[in-house]
């Protein structure tokens, strides 16, 4: 049975008053930027937080980035989303260097280099957001992605497990790993117990329910 091998993550429009990473469907994630006061000097940054509502998770985070920093991260996003992937990247080199402080810029960045083939720069710029935010899930969760791509799938299964041990009800690093073990690390157990744990967490999507059944029947569990 075919699967969706990541549940990638996808970037959303920037919006005034909040910086968030917030799930808003079983499939996206979104890494948004805040424009807290919009003002040329640059502040201290709080760590992430998290907030449960009916949509998912929101990861809220205080910066301080200039209006035209934050045009350029929105022009950035919209050609992510169009997948002019070498224009994007450019502007979100721009970005993080002018803002460097910024978590959200560096996460975008790597998804850029990751959707366009540079799995190296991707991982250089996920790890600088984890260094700049170590309990940050979708970095973690973009990194696992990295690392499967690149055939590294112990650590792909970390960086899946460390998003988890900080947000244990963080469902789409849970698919990931999930699909990790199943279809990479041929651990049947650990497929089974963590695509009954997304299932329960995420009850509508039938496609994981049916992922089960097809494992079952493959392992006589």
């Amino acid at each position: 049975m075919q699967r969706l091998d990541d549940t990638p993550s996808q970037p959303a429009m920037a919006v005034m008053a909040v910086m968030a990473v917030r799930v808003a469907t079983a499939v996206a994630l979104a890494v948004v930027l805040l424009c807290s006061a919009c003002a040329n000097s640059r502040g201290g940054r709080s760590a992430a937080v998290e907030v449960r509502d009916q949509s998912g998770f929101t990861i809220t985070e205080e910066v301080r980035v200039g209006s035209g920093v934050r045009r350029d991260f929105d022009r950035a996003l919209r050609l992510l989303e169009q997948k002019e992937y070498e224009r994007s990247i450019a502007l979100f080199v721009e970005v993080t260097q002018a803002a460097p402080e910024v978590t959200a810029a560096h996460i975008d960045l790597g998804m850029a280099y990751r959707r366009g083939g540079d799995l190296e720069r991707a991982e250089t710029s996920l790890r600088r957001a984890l260094a700049l935010n170590p309990r940050h899930p979708v970095a973690h969760n973009e990194l696992g992605i990295v690392y499967r791509r690149s055939g590294r799938f112990d650590e792909a299964r970390s960086s899946y497990e460390t998003a988890l041990e900080l947000y244990p009800r963080f469902h789409f690093a849970r698919r990931n790993l999930a699909i990790l073990c199943d279809l990479y690390l041929r651990d049947f157990g650990c497929a089974v117990e963590h695509y009954t744990l997304y299932t329960q967490a995420v009850p509508g999507d039938e496609t994981a329910a049916m992922w089960i059944a097809d494992l079952r029947n493959r392992t006589g569990q």
